[in-house]
């Protein structure tokens, strides 16, 4: 049997209908291309509305039928996308082992088990994932080099943000132990882990209100975190637009849209010849 996948250096073997259906699909940089990532961007919201819609018991009794046809026509579209998507790469099982590969075949099989399988309608809710796929959204030309380097800067600052995360995570604890000691079961403080989690509401800003400290000293230490609270939440931030700037003013290079018809990779620099992961053609 001889192996079909281009080797490096060599341009896709991908001809005819599999080269267009490839370049429209999994490019943006054609009008075909541009006008099949606008319809499946509308498609995917439209089948978000109709599972919120599904979940409003009202609505539901009411419009059920058109409801359920709604999503049987939208996951049969899906399913025939997934197909094409599969047939028009070298390596199907790279890219359906993908992250937006898992992504488009969860987007269709609740539709499939809740019929196939009895008692298992409560799986369609998994259908809301579909929303994961309108980041497809960023291959467009104009979000190519802005997804690009928020992607860096979060890879970047992740580091920083772990070591501040765990700081805070320290933070809480302690002041959980204390507040615990100081106001005890009679303030609903009645153990450590529900005083933890008024620390963390209350670090937040968030402030239920279903727990309050009741003595002078516990409101005094609930106003320091309060406080504290408000210059933890700008840390975050701040780490990731230092990262952005950088990338901003370290990389200004143009990507394409295009992806690799042998490994389906993408984010290759504009002048590109060569796939950077597999070495094909482009």
């Amino acid at each position: 049997m001889t192996d079909q996948t281009a080797a490096p250096g060599e341009p896709s073997r991908l001809h005819g209908w599999r080269a267009k259906v490839h370049e429209v699909i999994f490019e943006a940089d054609t009008p075909a291309g541009k006008l099949f990532d606008g319809v499946l961007i509308l498609t995917i919201l439209v089948s978000i509305v109709v599972v919120c819609l599904e979940s409003v018991p009202e609505i539901r009794l009411r419009y059920g039928a058109e409801l359920r046809a709604a999503e049987w026509v939208i996951t049969i579209l899906f399913t025939i996308e997934y197909v094409l998507r599969l047939l028009c790469v070298e390596r199907p099982l790279s890219y359906a082992t993908s992250f937006f590969g898992i992504v488009d075949l969860l987007a269709i099989l609740p539709t499939y088990i809740s019929v196939l399988v009895p008692g298992t309608q409560a799986l369609t809710v998994v259908r809301v994932l579909r929303l994961l796929r309108v980041f497809r959204v960023l291959k467009l030309v104009q979000y190519v080099s802005e997804a690009r380097t928020l992607n860096n800067a979060l890879r970047a600052s992740w580091k920083k943000i772990f070591v501040f995360l765990f700081a805070v995570l320290m933070v809480v604890v302690i002041v959980g132990a204390l507040m615990y000691l100081i106001e005890g079961p009679e303030h609903g403080f009645d153990s450590i882990p529900r005083a933890i989690y008024w620390a963390v509401v209350t670090l937040t800003t968030v402030g239920y209100g279903d727990i309050a400290p009741g003595t002078p000293l516990g409101q005094f230490l609930a106003m320091c975190v309060m406080i504290l609270g408000y210059g933890i939440i700008a840390v975050p931030t701040g780490i990731v637009t230092r990262e952005l700037v950088r990338e901003d003013q370290l990389d200004r290079r143009t990507f394409s849209t295009r992806s690799c018809q042998t490994c389906s990779a993408e984010g290759h620099d504009a002048d590109a010849i060569h796939c950077k992961h597999c070495g094909t053609r482009l």
